[in-house]
């Protein structure tokens, strides 16, 4: 079977992804899926980035706003999803351009990696008592027993990858470390042409990261998140947890005893600083990866410039 092309463009956060996607769109009459694992969720538009419909200048988007924001999403989920809009897109003669920085969402798309689903029969809360009954040692010692690769990798404190591996073990007798390496070898789903934003110096990159930082503040994310816990959000959910709600949210939640004038700027300061880690974990996700077409910008981004060379790049790979 002859794989079909997408096109990826990718990046850490605030490189302008956003605005590259639709423009290549444009040209090539396509249609645009997100990478965020943020931009899923429904009433999460400021601090996540979502692009508005300006932005969109009436480019169709898919996965964003699927899911609300209480409910859990996982990779295979989004492997499935994002395929499923891949398939028809490209069943209608459009091109498919992936734009998000989700580096994990977007390599496991593209391999087609299959996933275990969790298993309803109870294993795994067996496990997990049996886990606090007889110990984290015995517990490695078993795996160890069944599944000698997987256990070589794990501490015997992650009681979490633990359970998992020999859950997996037990609803289908194989070693989670065969299936993790029988799917590695599978020949990708989709063959892909990827590209990738950054700036020359990194100072210039964090300067974005903490304006667009500031332009969510005076856009309204502290009252996006104070709606979205008077939807009776547990602060615990995974949406809840992403960078610029976790921070307003503890800053809410100590209001009684930080003054308003100091909470949140400190938010702030933390929203910026995980911020610029987070696009370092992006940069170091990507640069293993040499299949990456790179774009480097070295101030204001020229978006018009950016999609001549991936028009460039394209019609060398023809």
């Amino acid at each position: 079977m002859i794989k079909q092309k997408i096109i990826v463009v990718t990046g850490p956060t605030a490189t302008g992804k956003t605005a590259l996607g639709v423009l290549i769109a444009e040209k090539l009459n396509g249609e645009v899926v997100s990478a965020d694992s943020m931009q899923i969720y429904k009433y999460m538009d400021i601090g996540t980035a979502k692009p508005t419909a300006d932005e969109m200048r009436g480019i169709v988007h898919h996965m964003i706003d699927i899911i609300l924001p209480w409910e859990e999403y996982s990779v295979a989920r989004y492997v499935k999803d994002a395929s499923q809009c891949i398939d028809d897109i490209l069943s209608r003669g459009k091109q498919p351009i992936l734009v998000g920085g989700s580096g994990l969402y977007i390599d496991s798309l593209i391999a087609g990696r299959e996933f275990l689903v969790r298993s309803k029969s109870g294993h795994r809360q067996s496990l997990e008592d049996e886990y606090e009954k007889v110990g984290a040692d015995a517990m490695l010692q078993k795996l160890r027993e069944v599944d000698p690769d997987s256990a070589a990798k794990l501490h015997a404190n992650d009681k979490k990858r633990i359970v998992r591996a020999l859950e997996a073990f037990l609803v289908t007798g194989k070693p989670l470390s065969l299936h993790d390496m029988e799917s590695k070898a599978h020949t990708p789903r989709y063959e892909a042409i990827k590209f990738a934003l950054s700036y020359a110096d990194r100072s210039s990159l964090y300067a974005r990261i903490n304006h667009r930082v500031d332009e969510m503040l005076r856009g309204g994310l502290e009252n996006e998140v104070r709606s979205l816990l008077d939807m009776k959000i547990s602060r615990s959910c995974t949406a809840m947890q992403a960078i610029g709600y976790k921070e307003i949210v503890d800053a809410i939640s100590n209001e009684s005893d930080i003054d308003d004038t100091v909470k949140i700027p400190t938010a702030v300061d933390r929203i910026k600083m995980e911020s610029r880690r987070y696009a370092k974990r992006q940069l170091t996700w990507l640069r293993r990866d040499k299949e990456v077409n790179w774009i480097i910008r070295d101030g204001t981004p020229d978006t018009e410039h950016g999609a001549e060379m991936v028009m460039r790049k394209l019609y060398e790979t023809k």
